[in-house]
């Protein structure tokens, strides 16, 4: 190849930056940069299945290719035709349905679609239809034995066998309010308990919960979109109320009565995980008190029901829920990840809960597992350990020997081991690369790029990983976002992109992709993010700070985050503005009324104006019972602070229909504002989510930014 002459070189480079254009509200909507969804490894480990852009695909190791299978509209197109749900079932976000399962044969896949159930033949590209019913199957999962699977309809659990199409009832007690195999609203949101039955190892039996939600009380939810009002009422238990009573239930596939697991009385638990022991005679359940401060890992026999106690955690504060436990195929141990000393490790404990082996240890948190290799004893897992902003992978021995790095750049990987252990997918980003999905051997030598790292064809402002110190001495992380045709010189408006509560880190080296920020940048904004203490990542003594009295902390630390900010010469101090969601839209209210000196203008959404209005397992997790801490709920709500409220422009959104942060927050702090003479802004929205999405979405992004500009140039 010819080399270009050094002129022509820079004509062509300024010819290629020509071509990016800004960012706008569309492309924020929908990126250009998406990603796709998890994957299935076969068992033999030989390829994997994912669904993305509306089709099943399958990724060969060996070759390093992948092939569309079918596509998901042709088994749409099969189901049977359904009645259009009328109302919203409030089916919480954080459920996960495998629609994508192996056979053991590594050459069909069961696949749920359109409400039914379909075997694909991942050579042909060809299905043949289980179970094709006018109803909505749901949860469908394949058997160990790959005989039979199970499903969920109408509140019940159901098993289909898989040659001859016979279909069994398990359970016959399900209504509205008392779901076999099936969630409240509340446990996937807050405990990650994202399905609700198992099958046994030896595929003769499944264990269940069955939610009783009877005393969870009804939310009023009403559709204002007809010409007259409809109720969608949705079970909702929020602080200091009733919470679903839950049973752990194991019946057999040939049928019968249920026996229930003796748990303890289980109005005063949650149950967070259940998993079978490899011997399917025995199940584990992780039990935790109401207020999440003391756990048990309790063992039971699935013939009498009777449980003993394997292990026990306390805390001062609260307990964090880390992933399943994983029994080893012995049945006689199993892993465990515990933040006991501070921060989450990996620990190998016998079944007889006196004996255990700690596998990592030091002042770092182990993220998550990504696979397990029996043979050769070793746990792969991300830490923390390289860097607080990163996850790096890891591999150590069983006995808490040879631990070393595998992966390689600085950055975020999210990895997925094979079933042998041979091969692990690896999702890697950081805030100058977007992701690259590549797959590697368990040495961590590259052997084929599953997705490549392209970047859209946008001006993206670079944002920049920064580090300060707090005056108690804390070093907090931050991402700077400079604004386009930046100058040092000049003097420029600022917005703070806030989060700030506990179980999330934000600030993380990883790629952010089109988001607001970069709107914000394109726009001429300063773009700033601290994570405050009681944020995730940094051990528990970080988190807790927050405990019994929301709000202050965080504060503290997001106004010594602006101050350290304006001290780098280039932000107008008269001139900053804050946004958040969720958490970040409590935050911003909370600002608006305890430090309104900070901000000039404020765009708050789906904002918690007083913890009394939230859900009762995350918000008594932190909080503690509305009757206990009476002066902390009343101290941390923004509504309560309406009188503090300045001359900020404040502009509040919400969905009228939020499931999960009840537009009733947003309702009541435009009632103590307008009480207390305050002036506002609200813009109201039309879905039935905690997000917005589509037209509204790409409205909301424009009037953020449309407000900003005026209240802040």
């Amino acid at each position: 190849m010819k080399r270009l002459a050094p002129l022509l070189l820079l004509f062509v480079s300024g010819l290629c930056a020509a071509e990016k254009r800004a960012v706008t509200a569309a492309d924020v909507v929908s990126p250009p940069d998406g990603v796709a969804d998890s994957i299935r490894w076969a068992p033999d480990s030989s390829r994997f299945a994912i669904s993305e852009n509306g089709a099943i695909s399958v990724y060969t190791v060996k070759t390093a290719s992948r092939h569309e299978v079918i596509s998901i509209a042709r088994l749409e197109g099969a189901a049977a035709k359904t009645d259009a749900q009328e109302t919203a079932d409030w089916i919480n976000r954080h459920t996960a349905e495998s629609t994508v399962q192996w056979f053991a044969d590594s050459k069909r896949l069961l696949v749920a679609a359109g409400g039914d159930v379909f075997i694909v033949d991942t050579g042909k590209g060809s299905f043949e239809t289980l179970i094709h019913t006018p109803e909505q199957e749901q949860d469908a999962k394949l058997s160990p034995d790959n005989r039979s699977v199970a499903f969920r309809r109408n509140h019940d659990l159901y098993v289909i066998d898989v040659a001859t199409k016979a279909e069994r009832r398990l359970t016959g007690d399900g209504s509205a309010t008392l779901l076999n195999g099936e969630t409240d609203w509340v446990y996937p949101e807050e405990l990650d308990l994202d399905t609700a039955y198992w099958w046994s190892p030896d595929s003769r039996s499944i264990a269940y919960l069955q939610f009783d939600v009877s005393r969870e009380p009804v939310f009023p939810q009403v559709s204002l979109m007809q010409p007259h009002g409809v109720v969608e009422p949705e079970r909702y238990p929020k602080a200091g109320d009733p919470n679903a009573i839950v049973r752990l239930g194991v019946v057999a596939v040939s049928g019968g009565r249920t026996k229930w697991m003796q748990l303890g009385a289980p109005e005063n638990h949650l149950l967070a995980r259940v998993v079978w022991s490899p011997n399917s005679r025995e199940i584990l359940a992780e039990r935790l008190n109401r207020v999440q401060n003391r756990l048990d890992l309790l063992l039971a026999n699935c013939e009498t029901g009777a449980a003993r106690t394997m292990l026990h955690e306390e805390d001062r504060y609260w307990i964090n829920m880390g992933g399943a436990p994983r029994f080893l195929a012995a049945g006689d141990r199993f892993l465990w990840t515990s933040e006991r000393s501070g921060y989450r490790h990996l620990y190998l404990w016998s079944v007889n809960g006196k004996t255990h082996t700690q596998l990592t240890s030091g002042e770092w948190a182990v993220d998550e597992i990504a696979g397990v290799d029996e043979k050769r004893e070793l746990v792969y897992y991300t830490s923390t350990e390289e860097n607080p902003i990163e996850r790096q992978l890891y591999v150590v021995a069983f006995d808490g020997s040879g631990k070393r790095k595998v992966s390689s750049g600085e950055g975020t990987h999210a990895a997925s081991l094979s079933p042998d252990g041979a091969y692990y997918l690896d999702d890697f980003s950081s805030v100058t690369s977007p992701v690259k999905s590549a797959v590697y051997t368990a040495a961590g030598k590259q052997i084929g790029v599953f997705r490549e790292n392209s970047k859209p064809q946008l001006d993206l402002q670079p944002v920049e990983n920064l580090t300060m110190k707090t005056a108690d001495g804390t070093t907090l992380y931050a991402h700077l976002i400079r604004p386009a045709g930046f100058d040092a010189s000049r003097k420029y408006p600022a917005v703070v992109d806030v989060y700030g509560g506990p179980d999330i880190q934000r600030v993380t080296n990883s790629w952010a992709g089109v988001n607001l920020d970069q709107l914000l940048a394109a726009r001429g904004f300063v773009v700033w993010q601290l994570d405050n203490r009681g944020s995730k990542g940094r051990g528990h003594a970080f988190e807790s700070v927050v405990f019994h009295d929301l709000g202050k902390r965080e504060l503290a630390d997001q106004k010594e985050g602006i101050e350290h900010l304006i001290s780098m010469g280039f932000v107008d101090p008269a001139r900053v503005g804050m946004t958040g969601w969720s958490y970040g839209g409590y935050m911003t209210l909370y600002t608006v009324t305890h430090a309104p000196q900070l901000l000039r203008a404020a765009v708050a959404g789906a904002p918690v104006t007083d913890w009394r209005n939230y859900d009762s397992i995350y918000t008594e997790r932190y909080m503690g019972l509305p009757s206990e801490n009476i002066a902390g709920y009343a101290a941390s709500s923004p509504k309560a602070g309406a009188d503090g409220m300045g001359d900020t422009k404040l502009l509040i959104l919400h969905n009228i229909e939020d499931d999960n942060v009840h537009f009733q927050n947003s309702l009541q702090m435009a009632g103590a504002l307008e009480n207390a003479g305050k002036f506002f802004y609200m813009t109201v929205y039309t879905e039935k989510t905690h997000g917005l999405q589509g037209a509204e979405r790409r409205q909301m992004i424009g009037q953020t930014v449309r407000f900003f500009e005026e209240n802040l140039k």
